[in-house]
């Protein structure tokens, strides 16, 4: 399955998700899908895995400074709109944006039940 298809999938399957992003850890995105293919929300979903991705840094080295482990997920809840952000590896991390009432719950779900698929193609 690519890259494309993999997120397609976690699109279509979380009511509220605007859009996924696999993301390089210098900003650049490597796949990204977003909701009904509209190009403003693919701007949208860009920004957000590019200024998400400098907090998702930041965390990771504020992990590694106490010794709680490697950071998997970081999650952020605004008035409008969430953003879930998960490592995929070293250099590459997931960025899904859902409106404010879409299913954060399912959305983490799927994030993390495609992450092997998205290992083997990487």
């Amino acid at each position: 399955m690519s890259f494309d298809a993999v997120l397609n999938e976690i699109v279509r399957s979380c009511a509220g998700c605007q859009g996924v992003a696999l993301m390089g850890n210098d900003g650049i995105p490597i796949a990204q899908v977003v909701a009904d293919g509209d190009e403003e929300l693919d701007e949208v979903v860009s920004v957000m895995g590019i200024e998400f991705g400098r907090i998702l840094d930041e965390s990771r080295k504020a992990a590694d400074s106490v010794s709680g482990g490697g950071l998997d997920e970081l999650v952020v809840r605004m008035g409008t709109v969430q953003v879930a952000l998960r490592t995929v590896d070293a250099e590459t991390y997931l960025v899904m944006v859902l409106t404010g009432a879409g299913n954060l719950g399912k959305g983490r779900f799927l994030l993390r039940r495609h992450l092997s698929a998205l290992r083997e193609q990487l």
